[in-house]
């Protein structure tokens, strides 16, 4: 134990008795706010403010002069940076970014407990941020204690890690702290020659993703986030702190890996399996246009095609879009192969377009790039070579390094109109198929723009990739998927004032991107969605988001979680609370 995390337990237990133990089984129907009664009193938070080493602040928005306020609420990081701001600013008739009542900005395991007891013997609603990506909200509540694990970043690699308890071989791997995000993480493995399986966004949480299931660029070749998790450190509600993997509390472990963030606890640290580095990584861009409906679909058929036969396999990942003015945006990633090997395969739908002439434009737009794995997450390549593929982070003192996507950009400080997802199985491209297929990704994109996340699906991943994602908690319709269908609108960000929504356009958006899914959901009527890119609307969202293992991740939530601490919307258990998870409902 180093001296930090010594001096925070000491004080935790010396304000025991301000702090209280918490108690299984006491379930209380209704949560305070403040100037209610059971509210926390001065002397209470004084407690905590002590057990947290003055950890403890009242949380504000940050206040921007309109001359910044542009430029840093278009920074994710920046963003990331703000206790009171979430990465998304909100979601139509859902939910608005608000700050907590109070926050404990936690930099050990021993704060998360004196946090998370704190809760418990006050009754308090609670929520836990990372780096704040959930589009549902779930990392802000008005009127709540949050617990920010945002310091907690540290990042460790290992040539050998056995989990506590196991009896397994070393295997090489990388521990991330709660608050880490995958950048870091990605440039840690990449220093040491090795991979790890996360997600596309830079700016996302390690934390977050691998609860949520975790699927990113490489997928199809590497499995899931969730998959890769070797062992986990987690505060649970009767503010204990476990180390959790395959042999010491294997059940919840299991949940932890794809059954939802915020739900069985506060996970401190997560350490995952990683993987050889790969020799080469690139992209693929290209725009496609069809001149008429009629050859839209023709090309959305000899689409169909090629992605059956060159797209589903372990080389591949990212995404084609279908546009209602009959565009084909791609915009795909690749690991493993040659920039000349790469051409190559997207060769047979260029020479599609290029002997159609008369109907189709696009076959010179065409853009293949690769460069070795071992730089593809340094900022310092794109700042002197491709400055078009990403954005920095320009504040004073930010590492030169820290970048994100421009392709990611529109996403920083959304306001949420709509967004859907569907796994789309790989039966609809058997050539018998193909059409229901087709006719569907056609009807659907007559009403809004589709996406389809070929890395979002492991249908033609490794056996062995596929078999270890089954022994997670996500949805089963995602092993056979080809790719996860992502229909989606917003607006500008709602922080600082700098938009306010147009309910009009807002609903006419939210009504088209619903058209298109219902369209799009003829071809797969009953598959799931992805718990991390999922409406906030979803009907019967527990067979949606876990299909068969919801029962058995309920079983866990009972256990550990029996009063409700931890809620989050269309969480596991939620159900048994109002929506802004207040007040329990009568069962």
């Amino acid at each position: 134990m180093d001296r930090r995390h010594f001096l925070a337990t000491a004080l935790s237990l010396a304000a025991g008795s301000a702090l209280g133990k918490p108690q299984a089984g006491i379930a209380l129907t209704s949560r305070p706010r403040p100037d209610q009664a059971g509210w926390p009193s001065d002397a209470d938070w004084s407690a905590l403010n002590q057990a947290t080493s003055g950890r403890l602040t009242r949380v504000t928005p940050p206040n921007l002069a309109p001359a910044d306020a542009k430029q840093l609420l278009a920074n994710p990081f920046y963003i990331g940076d703000q206790p009171g701001l979430t990465e998304s600013s909100g979601w139509l008739d859902a939910w608005r970014s608000e700050p907590s009542a109070y926050m404990v900005a936690a930099e050990s395991s021993a704060d998360v407990v004196a946090a998370v007891r704190f809760a418990k013997v006050h009754n308090l609603r609670l929520v836990v941020k990372g780096r704040g990506h959930s589009y549902f909200g779930a990392s802000c509540a008005p009127d709540s204690l949050l617990l920010w694990t945002r310091k907690m970043d540290a990042v460790t690699v290992h040539d050998g890690f056995i989990p506590q308890g196991s009896s397994s071989e070393p295997v090489p791997a990388i521990t991330a702290g709660a608050g880490c995000m995958w950048l870091h993480a990605y440039q840690a493995a990449a220093s040491a020659g090795r991979y790890v399986q996360g997600g596309g966004c830079t700016t996302v949480g390690v934390a977050g993703l691998v609860q949520g299931g975790g699927f990113g660029n490489f997928s199809k070749g590497f499995g899931t986030a969730a998959a890769s998790l070797l062992e986990a450190e987690i505060v649970t509600a009767d503010g204990e702190i476990r180390v959790i993997n395959e042999t010491r509390e294997p059940e919840l472990f299991w949940a932890l890996k794809g059954g939802g963030g915020g739900t069985f606890g506060v996970t401190t640290r997560l350490t995952l399996a990683t993987h050889p580095l790969p020799t080469s990584v690139g992209a693929v861009n290209a725009t496609l246009r069809a001149r008429s409906d009629d050859a839209y679909r023709k090309l959305l058929a000899r689409f169909v095609e090629f992605c059956a036969t060159s797209l589903c396999n372990p080389h591949w990942g990212e995404q084609v879009r279908a546009h209602p003015d009959n565009r084909l945006e791609i915009h795909m990633v690749f690991q493993g192969l040659t920039t000349d090997e790469a051409r190559a395969a997207f060769k047979p739908l260029i020479d599609f377009l290029a002997a159609n002439p008369d109907d189709y434009a696009g076959k010179d737009s065409l853009e293949v790039v690769g460069v070795p794995a071992r730089y593809f997450w340094n900022g310092w390549l794109y700042r002197l070579f491709a400055r078009s593929a990403a954005n920095f982070d320009g504040r004073s003192g930010a590492p030169w390094t820290d970048y994100w996507w421009k392709g990611d950009g529109e996403q920083v400080g959304a306001f949420w109109h709509a967004y859907t997802s569907a796994w789309l199985p790989s039966s609809l491209l058997s050539p018998e198929n193909r059409t229901l297929l087709v006719d569907a990704l056609f009807n659907a994109s007559r009403h809004w723009a589709v996406g389809l996340h070929l890395n979002k699906g492991l249908f033609g991943a490794p056996p062995d990739v596929i078999a270890k994602a089954r022994n997670t908690a996500t949805h089963p319709d995602a092993f056979d998927a080809f790719a996860l269908a992502i229909i989606a609108a917003s607006g500008p960000t709602t922080f600082g004032g700098l938009a306010t929504p147009d309910p009009v356009l807002a609903n006419a958006h939210r009504d088209r991107v619903n058209a298109a899914m219902e369209a799009l959901r003829v071809a797969a009527p009953n598959t799931g969605a992805y718990v991390n890119e999922c409406d906030y609307f979803q009907s019967d969202w527990q067979n949606a988001l876990w299909g068969p293992n919801y029962q058995r991740l309920l079983d866990v939530k009972r256990h550990y979680d029996p009063d409700g601490l931890f809620f989050v919307h269309h969480g596991v258990g939620s159900e048994g609370w109002s929506a802004d998870g207040f007040t329990r409902l009568p069962s």
